[in-house]
């Protein structure tokens, strides 16, 4: 891996962070990728509630496999459908930018390394259960609409 992709590892999660302060809750992700077919694992943080329902939560996820490294940096907005009134399940949808930066290599053949950066459009929807103790666990389909991975499946579980 090389010193830049490193860095900009580093400046992906710093990025992802919140404010000090800020009353917000974070979680941890992972699942599977479709092209690039890779698995990934990520972070993600609730931000907090920006409008009625609306939810402002940044991730990066972190993709491996299909000979390639891919960083997605992903600012995103979601609407909650919440029933939870009734029950511990709720539903949402929602969207953002992807910042995508992938790190190729072909392998030592090939001899070319290359990394690129992307700039998608993501669509996603998802439904999550609260946990007794606070947070939840959450299952969410994300398509990328625009220079994105064509679609992730994530698991997650968030902490208050």
């Amino acid at each position: 891996m090389t010193g830049n992709f490193k860095g900009t590892i580093a400046a992906a999660l710093l990025l992802a962070a919140t404010p000090a302060g800020a009353q917000s809750s974070w979680g941890l992700r992972g699942g599977l990728t479709i092209d690039p077919d890779q698995v990934h694992v990520g972070a993600h943080v609730n931000a907090g509630e920006i409008f009625n329902d609306g939810y402002f939560l940044p991730n990066v996820e972190v993709g491996f496999g299909d000979h390639g490294t891919l960083i997605a940096l992903n600012p995103e907005l979601v609407y909650r459908f919440d029933q939870r009134a009734r029950s511990r399940w709720g539903f949402y949808i929602g969207g953002g930018l992807g910042i995508n930066i992938y790190d190729w290599d072909d392998g030592p053949r090939g001899y070319r390394d290359d990394t690129d950066t992307e700039l998608g459009l993501n669509i996603l929807g998802g439904m999550s259960r609260a946990r007794r103790g606070g947070g939840d666990v959450f299952l969410e389909l994300k398509l990328g609409v625009a220079d994105s991975p064509e679609a992730k499946v994530t698991l997650g579980l968030g902490f208050q």
